[in-house]
């Protein structure tokens, strides 16, 4: 089993497992210590845990409980690759789902989480302006609803809710250079990830990352049509951590290049220059 973790923060662990096992492969029990839902790319296994057996293929998703015991097979296929998805009791107690949620053992490969797991395998990839501790956040919710039958409630924001979605607003922007994530927004906010998320969305129409990103990009614009400072140093300027995330980004809400929007904005310039002098 080849394991790599792909976020680490207080609420929320994100994994990537690769099991290359097969049907000559002795199984072998695990128990959990957490709260976590595990959602199944690619390949199939089975596995025998108190909830009964079941048989998962992409698209299914493994859900653990503390203290449960599971016992994973490949008596099909060789291997499989799963995103798995680790909470912490705090978030568990913000998603307020029932403790027989958690007891289901597994779930059949639903619309309503396949395409979530998905979005969340594209943010891992860097291709999304969501965040992954949105999306794995968003996908807990879902699944709580789902398995229980309850819809959450939607976010009905009061003025102070407001307010404290637009003050977050401002501090995101004013510092979208340096590294943010869901904890520390939610932290300067006095909420928990997951109600913070639920709120800014509700109050603004986007997440908190998707926020950060257009912050960025509005910087790096500002900065691409001002002066020729090099493209990459605007990149890492704004708060991008690699070159070629940010042109994709970039490329991705302009249509065009950082070089071509800048060579698109002085050419530009240049018209209005000569209308100006004309007149």
């Amino acid at each position: 089993m080849e394991a790599t973790t792909l976020l680490t923060t207080p609420s929320l662990t994100v994994s990537e497992f690769r099991c290359d096992a097969g049907p000559e492969d002795t199984p072998f029990a695990e128990c959990r210590t957490g709260h976590s839902i595990a959602y199944v790319r690619s390949g199939s296994f089975g596995c025998h845990c108190r909830a009964g057996f079941f048989e998962l293929v992409a698209g299914s998703m493994l859900v653990g409980a503390p203290g449960e015991e599971y016992t994973c097979t490949h008596e099909h296929v060789c291997g499989d690759v799963c995103l798995s998805f680790f909470l912490s009791e705090d978030l568990v107690d913000a998603l307020g789902g029932r403790r027989e949620v958690w007891q289901v053992g597994a779930t059949s490969p639903l619309p309503e989480l396949m395409v979530l797991g998905e979005l969340a395998q594209t943010a891992a990839d860097g291709n999304s302006d969501l965040g992954l501790d949105e999306v794995g956040q968003i996908l807990a919710g879902r699944f709580i609803e789902v398995v229980s039958g309850k819809a959450r409630k939607p976010a009905r924001p009061t003025a102070r809710d407001r307010r404290r979605a637009v003050e977050a607003a401002l501090w995101i922007d004013d510092n979208s250079h340096a590294e943010l994530d869901l904890e520390q927004a939610a932290k300067q906010a006095g909420l928990s990830p997951f109600h913070f998320l639920r709120l800014f969305s509700a109050v603004l129409g986007v997440t908190p990352h998707q926020y950060l990103v257009r912050s960025r990009l509005r910087h790096a614009a500002r900065l691409l049509t001002e002066d020729d400072t090099a493209v990459t140093d605007i990149a890492y300027d704004v708060g991008f951590g690699d070159l070629s995330n940010f042109v994709r980004t970039f490329h991705r809400a302009a249509g065009v290049s950082p070089t071509k929007f800048r060579q698109a904005s002085k050419g530009q310039r240049k018209i209005l220059d000569e209308r100006l002098a004309v007149n």
